[in-house]
């Protein structure tokens, strides 16, 4: 009878082990993409501001050498990453495949002009900064128009800044939540060992000699839990680069190191801090408040 009461001590006290670790294999995962998600929601805004042109064009009567050196200036200036020259005839192939017609064949003439397609460094792509750099290219006197997506650019700084605020308060959120997961977890698995606890209470044993091999045990499933995030944060951070290269998630090796590591002190902390406070109760507890 002993030996099946026993058994089933055993598989209990292994069946809330188990449910520690993966409970916070959960959260840490959940909390670790967060993390990469807010470290690297600048890195995707950067991506795609640096996609929004602003093309530039030429009158007619723009000479050669006033085009190239334009372009030259361009691309030594701060707020330039690309400059790239597009001739009316190459600008006329492409409208030509976007409409499916020959217009020039149609007007007996190719109306359109010479320009340059700039690509900005993102830190400039603001309606602010466009307009001062569009401003200082009017000026120039073979220079027709200066046009850029106005809307598009104002639409992409509002809803970045939205996305990120958005994705800086649920890892907040759940950061939080995983505190509360992890901590009820822990004394939960405590709480299945409470007798043995007091038992111990009762020969002399001291608080800090009955405390410390629950919170090694705790931390020990906090460091297995921290793995486990991690190598599920790893596979969906390679797939991930995988399928968006251009975007080289996995460049900064320090910012994915210190997100990795952020984790495993995390697991290790909460279980920690968890499995001190839980097995406190317990030892604070009168024997009859121990079947409660």
């Amino acid at each position: 009878m002993s030996s099946s009461f026993e058994k089933y001590q055993k598989k209990r006290l292994i069946s809330s082990y188990f449910s520690v670790v993966l409970s916070t294999t959960l959260v840490l995962f959940l909390l670790g993409i967060l993390g990469l998600l807010v470290l690297n929601t600048k890195k995707v805004a950067d991506f795609y501001k640096e996609k929004v042109p602003m093309t530039i064009f030429f009158k007619d009567n723009a000479k050669d050498v006033e085009i190239k050196q334009l372009q030259k200036t361009l691309a030594l200036a701060a707020y330039t990453k690309s400059a790239n020259f597009v001739s009316k005839e190459e600008a006329a192939v492409q409208l030509t495949e976007d409409i499916g017609e020959d217009f020039v064949a149609y007007l007996g003439e190719n109306p359109l002009y010479n320009s340059l397609d700039v690509y900005l460094n993102s830190q400039f792509v603001s309606v602010e900064e466009l307009e001062t750099i569009v401003k200082e290219l009017k000026a120039k006197n073979f220079v027709n128009s200066v046009e850029y997506n106005k809307s598009l650019v104002s639409k992409l700084n509002a809803n970045i800044k939205r996305i990120g605020l958005g994705i800086l308060i649920a890892c907040i959120f759940f950061a939080f939540v995983a505190a509360l997961l992890i901590n009820s977890s822990i004394r939960l698995s405590v709480y299945a060992k409470r007798f043995t606890i007091k038992t111990m209470q009762m020969v002399g044993a001291t608080k800090g000699f009955i405390r410390k091999p629950f919170i090694w045990k705790s931390v020990k499933m906090g460091i297995i839990a921290a793995v486990l995030a991690l190598i599920g944060m790893a596979v969906v951070l390679y797939y991930a680069n995988e399928s968006l290269p251009q975007l080289k998630l996995i460049k900064d090796k320090v910012l994915i190191g210190s997100v990795f590591a952020g984790i495993l002190v995390i697991g290790v902390l909460i279980t920690l801090v968890s499995s001190f406070f839980a097995t406190q109760r317990f030892l604070n507890l009168r024997t009859d408040q121990l079947y409660y």
